[in-house]
């Protein structure tokens, strides 16, 4: 079966549109997102872009600011801190990458955690590795809460992470060994959780062997293909986060292919992401998701 993250996403933001239009019936403004790009980097704008829609299509206020590319670390720094202070602004994003001259670690480390709704700080990373209430990495939180959605119960199953990046493979690895009780808020389903997890990269040894004793496999790994037919047993959950360009003789010059063989794969698989139509979408609406989320605790506060 295909797990259909761009239909799961269209629900979730009617689910959000929904709690938005709640919030104004009480005389509350909308959750306010907004969004840091530095340089023109093609693929930043289109990314950013559609974070920008999909706010205005839920009903959540947004604002994208541009910053040149020759910008300094210094002033990219105080424009964090201004919207660290900003009691409009409930959460923000640094998109990345940033140029060179930047340190990604030192603007992310300076962003107000509970601002922070990519997930990136050290504090929420932190709260997420002791399974306390955090915002979780949009990408983690979307993989998630599309085994919720599909019902694919982690308790007890041998869940393979390919890639260990601070983004995807290793938040999504906290998140699904967790005890139950520790589910984060917003999340559908508390049963997700006390996984057996098995993180893999570039140096793991043999790793078609360990991919075959897998119940769900999860891969992050920014290689096309890279998961074949034989490492793969009868049955086994695959969430495909990869998006690769493959140059072609389209009129596009290119086409959008995963971390998985899918063509291959799939025939063995009992639940598959697609890509692109997968994990994609569903990292936009975590990020609705996180800005909601960040909303709510601050009416907390």
């Amino acid at each position: 079966m295909i797990l259909d993250g761009k239909q799961i996403s269209q629900t979730i933001r009617a689910e959000i549109r929904e709690e938005v239009q709640i919030l104004k019936a009480k005389g509350l403004r909308a959750p306010k997102l907004a969004v840091v790009i530095v340089g023109n980097n093609p693929a930043s704008e289109t990314y950013v872009a559609n974070k920008i829609k999909a706010c205005e299509e839920v009903g959540i206020a947004s604002e994208r600011i541009a910053l040149e590319a020759d910008i300094s670390e210094e002033q990219l720094l105080d424009e964090v801190k201004r919207l660290n202070n900003d009691p409009s602004v409930d959460g923000f994003i640094v998109q990345l990458p940033l140029p060179e001259h930047i340190s990604e670690t030192t603007i992310m480390s300076a962003i107000d955690y509970r601002k922070d709704v990519d997930g990136l700080t050290p504090e929420n990373v932190g709260r997420t590795v002791q399974g306390l209430p955090s915002l979780v990495s949009a990408t983690p939180r979307g993989i998630r809460e599309l085994l919720a959605r599909y019902d694919i119960r982690t308790e007890g199953k041998h869940v393979v992470v390919i890639g260990r990046s601070n983004i995807v493979g290793k938040p999504i690895a906290m998140l699904l060994m967790q005890r139950p009780y520790l589910s984060l808020p917003g999340m559908s389903a508390a049963s997700l959780g006390d996984a057996t997890v098995t993180v893999c990269h570039s140096k793991t040894r043999d790793l078609a062997a360990i991919c075959r004793t897998a119940d769900i496999i999860i891969v992050a790994a920014g290689s096309p293909k890279l998961l074949t037919a034989d490492m793969v047993k009868e049955g086994v959950v695959v969430i495909d986060v990869g998006i690769n360009r493959v140059e072609d003789d389209s009129p596009r010059g290119y086409h959008l292919v995963g971390d998985v063989d899918f063509e291959n794969v799939a025939p063995k698989a009992s639940f598959i992401t697609p890509v692109p139509g997968g994990v994609g979408p569903m990292t936009i609406v975590s990020l609705l998701q996180n800005t909601l989320q960040a909303f709510s605790q601050t009416l907390k506060s």
